[in-house]
């Protein structure tokens, strides 16, 4: 299969782009990135030699760039993405452009050329939960961020595509995903790096909100399988089965790394940060027979060994200018 991952220089593309090369030797890849803030080609350069593996750096909102690209290959997995919440409250304006826009335009380059579309998606379009409950396929959306407005919107163009015109297109949504090559301004990485630099761990309100979280690489083998074996028009959801609340996440940190408590700083809370997020999974495990294989603490400790070991690679995006 020949594969076009947009996004594929950031965090999750990355993993998803090796993920494809290593298990299905006779796919190929074209990662087409804008290389903004969270994009790093550094990410892929084991890859430059690899016949395999193509780069072409593009902005998602141009057209006429993939009218030339899409033709050339037989599914398109789309991760390009805005994606951080607080810059998202700090300007919208990217995110909605990012987002829904250039979503908009590659379904009508897809559709045109009749190419599938997997859209990657978030957990935060359904909004927040209480302490007890679960996210399903079915659950209305209630955005509360800029930027889970942004993927809530594009969601819908995709599943549009699928009423309107039965376009090809599959949707999944995730919970947190962690591990290598995840930009250091989110909550696992900056944590791993602010301590690597002795630095203290920025800790929102009381540290009570929940996350689950999943392992990247789970969630790349849940996307390929949507792909692969997914029914067109479906959703499927994401996760691993893992709540913890920020400050347990904190806590765990800083004793796999030899800290204490004391390295904790609390902040002042996000604007409208929600209380919890969690997902049923069990449509993805039933029908694509996929389920989380990384426990959090082996996840957490390889994840913690990969920033130790690339302190070249985070350093340079955490301090530009040095």
């Amino acid at each position: 299969m020949k594969l076009l991952v947009t996004g594929g220089a950031g965090f999750i593309g990355t993993n998803y782009v090796y993920y494809v090369l290593r298990t299905h030797s006779n796919d190929s890849v074209v990662v087409y990135d804008a290389l903004t803030y969270a994009g790093n080609l550094e990410n892929l350069k084991s890859l430059e030699l690899d016949p395999r593996f193509r780069f072409i750096k593009g902005d998602i909102c141009d057209r006429k760039l993939l009218e030339t690209v899409v033709p050339m290959v037989d599914a398109v997995v789309h991760f390009a993405a805005e994606s951080h919440v607080d810059r998202s409250i700090q300007d919208a304006a990217d995110f909605v452009r990012t987002n829904v826009l250039g979503t908009q335009v590659l379904l009508d380059v897809c559709r045109v050329h009749n190419v599938r579309l997997h859209h990657i998606s978030t957990d935060e379009v359904f909004g927040a939960l209480g302490m007890s409950g679960v996210f399903d396929e079915n659950t209305p959306y209630d955005p509360r961020s800029p930027y889970s407005a942004s993927k809530a919107a594009s969601d819908h163009l995709v599943r549009a595509a699928w009423h309107t015109y039965r376009q090809p297109v599959t949707i999944s949504n995730c919970t947190n995903n962690y591990g290598p090559y995840h930009f250091p301004e989110k909550i696992i990485p900056l944590f791993i790096t602010n301590l690597l630099e002795g630095k203290k761990v920025p800790l929102y309100g009381n540290g009570m909100n929940i996350r689950d979280w999943i392992y990247v690489e789970d969630h790349c083998r849940g996307i390929d399988m949507v792909l692969r074996k997914g029914k067109l028009g479906q959703t499927y959801l994401f996760g691993g089965r893992n709540e913890r609340s920020n400050l347990e996440l904190t806590e765990l940190i800083l004793f796999e790394m030899g800290f204490g408590k004391d390295m904790i700083q609390l902040v002042d809370d996000r604007l409208g940060h929600d209380f919890r997020y969690a997902v049923d999974i069990s449509r993805s495990e039933k029908e694509l027979g996929w389920h989380p294989e990384t426990p959090f603490l082996h996840g957490l400790r390889k994840t913690i060994e990969w920033y130790r070991t690339n302190q070249e690679w985070w350093e340079r995006i955490k301090n530009p200018e040095s």
